[in-house]
């Protein structure tokens, strides 16, 4: 008998003969033949392999494909040297017509069957597991000798034929401190599942409950440790169920098929491949990950729009990577509602000013290109004013389509509750995001003021009150825009308003944002986060984390994005993009 201790310096093929002659009494192979490739193993009938295959490079981040056999092929020479599939897992499942109906330590007795039957071998994240640690990060399953936790998403994969299943994932507790480490580690072993798909609350992948794994077991999380998730290569199991085939084996999950490739560390080359980490969210906890080229683009442009045409201070108010991070959440939101209406000319009809508007349409013109829910609410009495302005969007071909108006009064306590979401359960947000961009904020005495002292709150609906709300509700984040410090969301950088701003003593916002952009013109704000979102869109890493590597890229839509950026005709030229640094 062997001792689980040896087994992680043993050659691969020596490891295959033990498992072979059914001499170990583990339980899974993680940890074993450091810095070998391990596969998953999915076994089918000749007359779905077309399908399976096309399956897996659909949905290449849990199931990247390493090597598929033909028909009645027991070895897999470009894999290992001496192999036999049908013995060399510690243990498999038989699945027939859908339900698992056992396992077994051997597939012999069923070598008449397997003569019809393709194997494929997909990577596996335990071949990372020595790169890991030589990045210094604890394998905690290793560490406490348990099997990896594998749970089943809600997140659906790309289907094929008669292939369609949810997305599994591995947990691994990561330390804070090491999470850019570990997306360093991993990014570019695509042949092992790659950087993870997500870091952080679990619900938001629809798991329930940490504690119980669909395979595999409970893997206890240290004190500082973030549940961090990778693409796992058994939703081929999940897709084996789903296809209801007469007959399939699989390996039993984190009985890996271990290989002699050697999994030989990538140096990442460039900058458009060095992935950053960020955190977008405490509650529930999310992290975003982003290139750094793409990082380094918002941050010029962060800096592009703090100049100050007004020499008002505003240099004072400005919060490092706020762009950045707010446009990450952004980016992760399925919904957006808009606010914006800033009504200082209060002796005109209508008392809005110009700076705002535009700003707030560039950002929805954006949101509809990349296909998220975008709505606006404003004030009842500028409903009217607003109406237009989306009309004459329309036509003029800036927005795809009207954007859904909406007015806020408080009619009671939970108005505002009931007006973020579905019949006032804060487990059910409509909205994932709100954004402020020139909109008045309320002071701390409760009134609303223009840069000159003038109290304007009767000219002004209690929206506050939904971004108030939302620091309640768990899933809804939020930005604000503004250029001098009195508006909603800027009651993050309320103390140095009151320091640096002229009248800021009275005038200061003390409504807070999670995110607080500052613009010389609140426009520029908005120009920005356009553009920062079409940024993040066309990053290849981002774009891989957003679709949790299911499906296929989504650069193909490029030229949508790119005619949703904000631009202005000119008299001489076509036109002028705002951002320089998208290219």
């Amino acid at each position: 008998m062997f001792l689980p201790g040896g087994l992680k310096s043993l050659l691969p093929h020596v490891l295959r003969r033990i498992i072979r002659c059914n001499r170990l009494s583990i339980s899974n192979t993680s940890g074993m033949a450091e810095g070998y490739k391990q596969a998953n193993v999915v076994i089918l009938h000749k007359s779905l392999a077309d399908d399976f295959e096309k399956f897996c490079h659909a949905n290449n981040g849990p199931l990247p494909l390493l090597y598929r056999s033909k028909p009645g092929d027991w070895k897999c020479p470009s894999l290992s040297s001496d192999s036999d599939i049908r013995t060399d897992c510690l243990q498999y499942k038989i699945y027939e017509h859908g339900a698992c109906t056992g396992s077994l330590k051997s597939l012999k007795e069923y070598s008449e069957q397997l003569k019809d039957m393709v194997t494929f071998y997909l990577g596996c994240s335990f071949s990372f597991e020595k790169a890991v640690q030589n990045a210094g990060i604890p394998i905690r399953n290793v560490e406490q000798k348990c099997n990896i936790s594998m749970y089943k998403t809600a997140v659906p994969c790309y289907s094929v034929s008669t292939f369609c299943c949810n997305l599994v994932v591995t947990m691994r507790p990561i330390p804070e401190s090491k999470l850019e480490a570990a997306v360093l580690a991993t990014s570019e072993l695509k042949e092992a599942h790659g950087a993870p798909i997500h870091m952080g609350d679990p619900g938001l992948l629809g798991i329930p409950d940490l504690s119980k794994p669909d395979y595999g077991d409970p893997v206890h999380l240290h004190p500082g440790d973030i549940p961090v998730f990778w693409a796992c290569g058994v939703t081929g199991v999940e897709a084996v169920i789903n296809c209801r085939a007469p007959l399939a084996f699989t390996h039993y999950p984190g009985c890996m098929f271990i290989t002699d490739l050697k999994n030989d560390n990538v140096t990442v080359r460039s900058s458009r491949e060095v992935p950053q980490v960020h955190c977008i969210s405490q509650d529930p906890l999310h992290y975003s990950i982003v290139s750094a080229e793409a990082a380094q683009k918002i941050k010029t442009l962060e800096t592009l729009i703090g100049i100050d045409p007004g020499d008002r201070g505003i240099i004072h108010l400005r919060c490092q990577d706020e762009l950045l991070k707010a446009c990450l959440s952004i980016s992760h939101a399925r919904s957006v509602l808009i606010t914006t209406g800033f009504p200082t000319h209060f002796t005109y009809e209508p008392p809005e000013e110009n700076d705002g508007p535009p700003g707030a349409l560039a950002i929805a013109a954006m949101l509809q290109a990349l296909e998220k829910e975008v709505a606006i609410v404003t004030d009842q009495r500028a409903m009217n004013l607003n109406k237009k302005i989306i009309e004459e969007a329309v036509q003029l071909g800036i927005l795809k389509r009207p954007v859904p108006l909406l007015s806020y009064q408080r009619e009671n306590a939970n108005s505002a509750l009931m007006f973020l979401c579905e019949n006032g359960n804060p487990g059910r947000p409509r909205f994932d995001h709100l954004i402020a961009i020139e909109r008045a904020g309320m002071a701390a005495d409760g009134n609303y003021y223009n840069a000159r002292k003038v109290n304007i709150k009767h000219l002004v609906d209690p929206i506050d009150e939904l971004f108030l709300a939302a620091q309640t509700i768990p899933g809804i984040t939020t930005t604000g825009v503004g250029d001098g410090g009195n508006e909603l969301g800027m009651g993050k950088v309320k103390d140095a308003v009151k320091k640096h701003i002229k009248n800021g003593d009275v005038i200061a916002c003390d409504v807070e944002a999670d995110f607080t952009i500052v613009a010389g013109v609140s426009n520029w704000g908005g120009y920005a986060i356009a553009c920062a979102l079409y940024i993040l869109s066309t990053c290849e890493i981002h774009d891989r984390y957003l679709r949790k590597a299911v499906g296929f890229p989504q650069l193909s839509k490029k030229m949508v994005w790119l005619l949703a950026l904000p631009s202005v005709t000119k008299k001489t030229s076509a036109s002028f993009n705002f951002v320089a640094a998208k290219n």
